[in-house]
């Protein structure tokens, strides 16, 4: 639903934002029908929205990195405390840590929105608003392929097709990866895959068995990949990026499935497979810019739906029956271009 509220006042290290991008992620759409995921739980109505872009109308007093009508990309993780993980740049694994839309923090799916603006991006004249939106779910796939260790060679399995595993595609093409296969149930998700630079698009079946998949990749590379990020959090998924990764190699866990998962531990710990968690992203904001200012990396094509705010329950429903890859929500009347 939408409501009016009042326009924020920034404080002394914030910034006032006239949003213009607003990307729909998958943790919106299940927060907006489920309420919850995992502990974190809306207890009151709370703002959606946290991959988003926007132009700098109003800066608090300590202010110096920006000014009035900067273009800048948000990143909606910013800590409350210099604490341990702080100091040790691992931000965002503070336990204080502000972050939009995940419960009771708001998000940035309005008109106007205040942020820190020590996490305000100035966006170079050549990175459109939706690029900057897109940055979000980019430093996703920058932070896994991070942990997972891409480099030039590599070879990368990645389990799912949606908007998270096409971007560790796009990350880990341009950190070197040689081979890319990348799986998905829906033929329709891959052609994306494919369009993107994927090597070996392959489509699963529901029924297949994991270790029968991962043999089915080990083919298509002619060995078994070094390293396998999963973005399902499906469970069988789970199991078949343990079994198809090559001794000593990696399996990075993106994708959240249930709590409790069962998988081939033995396997995994026999074989030297190091199981890594990821948990969002930290110090990507720059690289990001840099990776599409330099056109390295191309997110564009990730958009196939846009919607004013005023449409923002229909572009919702969109995304919640899976149509498309990434739906951009409008929220500058007077300017919807990209």
């Amino acid at each position: 639903m939408m409501e009016q509220r009042p326009i924020p006042e920034p404080g002394p290290n914030e910034v006032l934002l006239q949003m213009h991008s607003v990307g729909i992620c998958g943790s919106d759409v299940h927060f907006w029908q489920n309420g919850r995921i995992g502990d974190y739980v809306v207890k009151k109505p709370m703002v959606l929205g946290h991959e988003a872009s926007g132009r700098v109308v109003k800066v608090g007093s300590a202010v110096k990195n920006l000014k009035e009508g900067d273009r800048v990309a948000v990143e909606p993780g910013v800590p409350r405390e210099i604490d341990e993980f702080f100091k040790s740049g691992h931000y965002n694994l503070s336990p204080t840590i502000f972050f939009c839309a995940t419960p009771p923090d708001d998000g940035n799916l309005c008109r106007f929105y205040k942020h820190s603006a020590n996490f305000c991006y100035k966006l170079p004249d050549n990175v459109t608003y939706e690029e900057g939106a897109l940055i979000e779910p980019l430093s996703v796939g920058i932070h896994a392929c991070r942990r997972a260790g891409v480099t030039l060679g590599s070879s990368v399995l990645i389990c799912g097709s949606g908007p998270i595993g096409l971007v560790c595609l796009l990350v880990a093409k341009a950190m070197g990866a040689s081979q890319v296969v990348i799986t998905d149930l829906s033929a329709d998700r891959l052609v994306m895959a494919k369009e993107l630079g994927a090597d070996f698009p392959l489509t699963v079946k529901r029924e297949d068995g994991p270790e029968e998949l991962a043999k089915r990749v080990e083919g298509l590379l002619g060995a078994q990949p070094h390293i396998t990020i999963e973005c399902t959090g499906v469970e069988s998924s789970v199991q078949t990026a343990i079994y198809a990764t090559r001794p000593g190699g990696v399996v990075v866990l993106v994708g959240l499935g249930a709590a409790m998962t069962t998988i081939p531990l033995l396997n995994a710990a026999l074989r030297e497979v190091d199981i890594r968690g990821v948990f969002r992203y930290c110090n990507t904001w720059p690289m990001a810019i840099a990776m599409l200012a330099s056109k390295k990396v191309n997110v564009a094509p990730l958009v196939t739906h846009r919607f004013p705010l005023e449409q923002a329950v229909q572009a919702f429903e969109t995304t919640r029956q899976g149509q498309g890859v990434k739906i951009m929500l409008k929220c500058d009347k007077t300017d919807q271009n990209p």
